[in-house]
């Protein structure tokens, strides 16, 4: 998987408090209602995807075309949201973007032997300790988002550093959901680098 938020040289400031004060109404609000519709069908497609898996090795590659394009709006949205972005994201599975870029390549043949170790041993070997290290992260990651949103404010700028370690953080649970979602066989990386 290869996920990356370019790190725009100048933020707004205007678009910085229109999307704190606003953003749930003109952002939120008309995603989050098109995304949980749509999310009913990626779970739909998640569980015929598993049986398929277990019965052909293989998931069916239109069904993980879509939930990577469902994945890569979600982190459009995402990356609007927590300001790592000025771009309003794109509406809908078709939407692109220029600052956000999400490719996943699909896997030809899938394992039924991780298939089943997913799903009768997932929560020791997944959850537990990608859930306890992923705690801790997303908690510094809103600690320097709140800082980042003081610096964008007053320098028209987002700290390299931050922004690197935040993003790193939505990479880091991308792959988690790409592993738990049964459209990799590679186990996710406990960091948030490439």
């Amino acid at each position: 998987m290869q996920f990356s938020i370019t790190h725009q040289e100048r933020y707004s400031r205007g678009q910085l408090l229109l999307r704190t004060l606003f953003g749930m109404f003109y952002i939120a609000l008309p995603h989050g209602f098109l995304l949980f519709f749509a999310s009913i069908w990626a779970m739909i497609l998640g569980f015929l995807a598993f049986w398929a898996v277990l019965f052909t090795g293989k998931y069916p590659q239109s069904w993980f075309d879509y939930q990577v394009k469902l994945l890569a709006w979600s982190n459009r949205l995402m990356a609007s949201m927590y300001n790592f972005t000025d771009e309003y994201p794109a509406f809908g599975t078709k939407g692109t973007s220029q600052s956000v870029s999400l490719t996943v390549p699909y896997p030809e043949k899938s394992s039924r032997g991780l298939l089943l170790l997913r799903m009768f041993f997932g929560i020791f070997y997944i959850w537990i300790p990608h859930g306890f290290c992923l705690v801790f992260r997303v908690y510094g990651m809103m600690f320097l988002m709140f800082l980042a949103w003081f610096a964008i404010l007053f320098t028209g700028k987002y700290p390299k550093r931050f922004f690197d370690f935040n993003v790193g953080t939505l990479r880091w649970m991308n792959n988690l959901s790409l592993y738990t979602g049964l459209m990799t066989d590679e186990y996710p990386k406990f960091t948030g680098k490439e």
